[in-house]
């Protein structure tokens, strides 16, 4: 479901009330992820999280990022993962980007590792802002001159400006 509606969504469209900039700040940006496999990826994005204040429950948090892994992998195409669960660790929408040094195999649908990282955590009673977030950063999907930057940058503020303009 959540690939459907990523490849549907992904249409260019502004989604009512979803700005990823009140998500998104250089506190939940990583630019040198160093993990080699998909669960020392994800531990470093939820610590991103953690240490921005964002997430109280790091364990439980994980237990259902990976969960949702077990079911479908969030590894999509074009070398971006986005990992993402719904928990009652959060009561609003979270997220973080990350950005590996080098590719992980993340089991993506073209088979191709990843380098960039998105993670989204959203409370389990409220599904709108999660499609939301879902259908804005499937935007990335249409633009290799995007994910080039977001690789190519040294500045967190920057990657947010690339996502958002």
């Amino acid at each position: 479901m959540d690939f459907f509606f990523l490849t549907n969504f992904g249409s260019g469209r502004k989604l009512k009330g979803m700005d990823l900039r009140t998500v998104l700040t250089p506190e939940t940006v990583d630019l040198h992820l160093k993990g080699s496999t998909k669960e020392e990826i994800i531990e470093e994005l939820l610590d991103v999280l953690v240490k921005a204040g964002k997430v109280t429950d790091k364990e439980a948090a994980k237990e259902c990022v990976l969960d949702r892994e077990r079911k479908m992998s969030t590894g999509m195409k074009h070398g971006i993962a986005i990992p993402h669960g719904k928990t009652d660790t959060v009561t609003d929408l979270v997220a973080c980007i990350g950005i590996s040094d080098k590719a992980v195999d993340f089991d993506s649908l073209d088979q191709e590792p990843c380098r960039i990282f998105i993670m989204t955590l959203s409370p389990v009673n409220k599904t709108g802002p999660h499609l939301q977030f879902l259908a804005e950063v499937s935007l990335l999907f249409k633009s290799a001159e995007k994910r080039a930057q977001i690789l190519n940058t040294a500045d967190k503020a920057e990657v947010i400006r690339i996502l958002t303009c």
